[in-house]
């Protein structure tokens, strides 16, 4: 009788290596994939092997996987690709953070544009966890992973905004399980400011897009037709720039998010056709529509340097107290002379 189960590489988790793919076997079929996972390579651990996935390094047949319960299928190819390793524990810095508001279990932070959440690739200190690890000394240790101790979500590097940080297990747990839950079933809400290129016909509307990160370039997300992660964004029109007798030459629009994707405000309003002002990475074909522009407004939009948005509302539920907590920030000094500029026009 043949031997169907295929042989175990072994991996010794440094680089950025990938396995070209292994079948699962019989003996797979109708487990679950972080299982089949760890009978099939050796050195990496269970819980390992559900990071990974969680983190999108696992594809079956071709797809990406994010969910370590997934159940495989005999024939299935299933393929794990290994990032860089990471760094040592980040410590504390002396950052300073515009606390909003703050108690045993949580804190509450506006962000200002330019400081990225957690440790990564090139950006290995100075970080707002860095920050918090000062600030809040050994109550985050443990909480939600070495590299991301406390964050139960994250805003993009040059996205400004209201972001909600864990101090106790406790709460950490009661908050991850508010944004997986995306405000379906409690007080959750997010909305966000962003001044876009154009603007639609309508008042309102919603983009229902899956989202997956680009195979050409992995720092990229695209929208996809099939397979992904699903993705839906609420928007609505709260003002029009431009003469009156032509079609509007921006708008801020309040996007208010059902799921929280990497990168998904900026990829859904792109992908509809009206990218966010000082998006280098989803609004450069768009740079062109500041050259006919009148002084002072072109170097104004030429020269702003990041993608215009703000995380000015944030809702929640206390994980502790129950009750709800609602905070709103305005806009940054950039952006309110951005905003300023385009009235004028």
């Amino acid at each position: 009788m043949t031997d169907r189960t295929p042989a175990r590489p072994t991996f010794d988790d440094e680089g950025d290596d990938a396995l070209g793919g292994f079948v699962a076997g019989p003996d797979d079929a109708g487990k679950r994939l972080d299982a089949v996972l760890a009978a099939h390579l050796e050195g990496l651990s269970r819980n390992r092997l559900q990071a990974l996935i969680k983190a999108g390094e696992v594809s079956v047949n071709e797809r990406t996987v994010t969910e370590p319960k997934h159940k495989v299928h005999e024939g299935d190819t299933l393929a794990l690709t290994l990032p860089e390793p990471e760094d040592p524990e980040p410590k504390g810095e002396n950052i300073p953070l515009d606390i909003v508001y703050e108690d045993d279990a949580l804190i509450v932070i506006d962000k200002p544009a330019g400081l990225v959440v957690h440790p990564g690739a090139g950006n290995w200190t100075g970080t707002l966890v860095n920050a918090l690890i000062h600030h809040c000394g050994d109550s985050l240790s443990g909480i939600g992973g070495v590299r991301r101790p406390g964050i139960v979500h994250r805003l993009d590097k040059d996205t400004s905004g209201l972001l909600v940080v864990a101090k106790t297990d406790v709460a950490h747990q009661g908050l991850s399980e508010q944004f997986a839950d995306h405000g379906r079933t409690g007080p959750l809400e997010r909305s966000y400011q962003a001044l876009v290129w154009g603007a639609p016909s309508g008042l309102r509307g919603t983009i229902d897009a899956n989202l997956a990160r680009s195979e050409a370039n992995r720092q990229k997300i695209n929208v996809v037709r099939s397979g992904g992660r699903h993705a839906v964004t609420h928007w609505q029109v709260q003002e029009r720039f431009g003469p009156a007798d032509q079609p509007p030459l921006a708008a801020l629009v309040e996007c208010m998010l059902e799921t929280g994707r990497t990168h998904q405000i900026r990829v859904h309003m792109a992908h509809i056709g009206l990218p966010l002002i000082g998006d280098h990475v989803y609004g450069a074909g768009f740079k062109t529509k500041a050259n006919p522009l009148p002084e002072p407004l072109r170097s104004t939009v030429t020269t702003f340097p990041r993608q215009a948005l703000h995380a000015g509302l944030l809702a929640f539920e206390h994980p502790v107290t129950g009750e709800t907590m609602t905070f709103e920030s305005p806009v940054p000094e950039d952006f309110k002379a951005l905003l300023e500029a385009l009235r004028k026009f």
